[in-house]
């Protein structure tokens, strides 16, 4: 990757006009501009904090069609989301694995109802299914899952569904734009839309949030795919906007692995909120979640309610043998769904579609609203599709369908600790062969050389950076991540060019964050 100083001189000194500007680099704004570069336009992602920063780090790890969107009869949504799934599943096999799930059934009506729902399910998604659902005994679903409950247990239905690392795949679609010929470019905050003599939309003004360096950019149109944050910029545009958007949080809690050491994913069906509950292996830990709680306002770190925690606890220790309590949480985040604003004022957050839907302003601002990770490509397809109609533009065929994301590599091991790098492991393994230094963290498997190349290769800037997305320390064992905070900091600061003094405003400003992901 290239120097970030030459790359900002070099976008100060571009005065082309971009065919696209995307606002937002969670996973909307980089499914749109993936599917613009490839299809040959200019484009430029600008992104104010870390890529995937906010909710696109923060999923319960699962690329799914969506078992509840069935219960909620949204037949269209569930068959775009399964076709989705098995789309990215091949495009991406070192991030996207198949899942089996089990539902423990405890009454013989469950038994029916989840059976016939979950052969629709499969049905729905065609030849992109990833395996065919089933009864499986008492027996069986005891030595599947070891650590369920086992009184009232009948036996279980059997599953697939996708399970992926959401943060490694944004990183990778980063690393996919840059290839195909886009910019991508994190810590660049929009400030303003610029706008012709006629009132349409020409371009943006930013700033780099690192130098607080100004920019303004040339467009032919602009895209708003900023997540939670889209009643901003279309404040930007039009003061006194009506609000588009609802916002709900759910947040997961991770616990060690011998809570629930299935390899099996277990899903419960029903709660008392009327969600369903996920127990998911992950980097060997399981994570639990999640919750669907309305908030008021949008934060890049929602804080999880203790409601929320104790709403998991208590749910999970009627399904877990062994009985999780706080002082067992090695790490809980927050995340927040963009929902489009509700048809009346007594509909539930759960209830509210997760399918996506496009505005566009006066002034031609391309606004995304709602979706989900599962559907970024399609929603990217959408939407560049959307502009060239309505921007008269000659219509250029989508090319994301069948494109192998950054990293492909077929078959991979899931239980080597690089998994998730794919193609480039190698790359990696070789550098750490070459240098000195042993495990940073020995228990998270996270290795000094992991530091650098998250600096030269995937834009890393900051010590959460590292630790909450380019590695997953902070959402995988807050405590541990805290420790090596330091280490960490030392060897970006000799990589950046950094001093003492941010090193210790990097550890500080860590130490202060990654506190929020323990529970007291």
């Amino acid at each position: 990757m290239t120097d970030r100083k030459e790359l900002l001189a070099e976008l100060a000194s571009d005065n082309r006009e971009w065919d696209l500007i995307v606002i937002g680099g969670g996973a909307t704004g980089l499914g749109i501009a993936l599917d613009a570069v490839s299809r040959g336009y200019q484009t430029l992602l600008l992104e104010q904090a870390d890529f995937a920063k906010g909710t696109s780090s923060r999923s319960t790890k699962l690329v799914h069609g969506g078992v509840r969107y069935l219960a909620q009869g949204d037949v269209k949504l569930v068959r775009e989301a399964s076709v989705e799934r098995g789309l990215l599943y091949r495009n991406a096999p070192h991030i996207v694995r198949n899942q089996t799930f089990i539902i423990p059934i405890y009454s013989h009506f469950d038994k029916l109802k989840y059976f016939i729902g979950l052969k629709l399910y499969d049905w729905i998604s065609g030849k992109l299914s990833l395996g065919s659902s089933k009864f499986i005994s008492r027996k069986k679903v005891l030595e599947q899952m070891s650590g369920v409950k086992t009184r009232g247990l009948l036996g279980g239905i059997v599953y697939h569904d996708g399970q992926f690392d959401d943060t490694r795949l944004a990183i990778n679609l980063v690393q996919s734009i840059w290839e195909q010929g886009g910019y991508a470019m994190n810590y660049m905050k929009v400030s303003g839309l610029q706008k012709n003599n006629i009132g349409k939309i020409s371009g943006v003004k930013a700033y780099d949030v690192e130098t607080r360096a100004p920019f303004q950019f040339r467009a032919r149109s602009v895209v708003n795919a900023t997540g939670v944050f889209v009643d901003e910029i279309l404040q930007m545009d039009r003061p006194g906007s009506a609000k588009t958007i609802c916002v709900s949080q759910g947040v997961h809690l991770v616990l060690d692995k011998s809570f629930y050491p299935s390899e099996n994913a277990m899903m419960i069906p029903k709660t008392p909120d009327g969600r369903v509950l996920f127990a998911v292996p992950w980097h060997h830990k399981v994570v639990l979640g999640t919750t669907d709680t309305p908030v008021e306002e949008a934060s890049l770190e929602p804080r999880a309610l203790e409601k929320e925690i104790d709403f998991i606890l208590a749910t999970a220790s009627d399904y877990l043998s062994q009985k999780p309590t706080r002082k067992d949480v090695l790490s809980v985040f927050a995340g927040l769904r963009p929902l489009a604003a509700p048809k009346g004022e007594n509909q539930k957050t759960k209830e509210i579609s997760r399918s996506h839907k496009i505005i566009v302003s006066d002034s031609n601002l391309f606004t995304m609203l709602g979706g989900k990770w599962t559907t970024f490509r399609k929603m990217g397809e959408d939407l560049v599709d959307h502009i060239e109609r309505h921007l008269q533009w000659p219509h250029r065929e989508p090319q994301t369908a069948h494109m192998p994301i950054h990293g492909f590599a077929p078959d991979p091991d899931w239980n080597d600790a690089f998994y998730f790098y794919g193609s480039d492991a190698p790359l990696l393994r070789a550098q750490m062969n070459g240098s000195a230094g042993v495990w940073i963290s020995e228990s998270l498997k996270i290795h000094r050389m992991q530091v650098i190349w998250a600096v030269q290769n995937e834009m890393a800037r900051t010590v959460e950076d590292v630790l909450s997305r380019r590695t997953r320390a902070l959402l995988l064992d807050a405590a541990e991540s805290i420790r090596i905070a330091p280490e960490v900091a030392r060897i970006m600061a000799k990589e950046l060019g950094k001093d003492d003094g941010w090193v210790e405003e990097q550890v500080e400003a860590f130490e202060k964050l990654a506190r929020q992901y323990q529970l007291n």
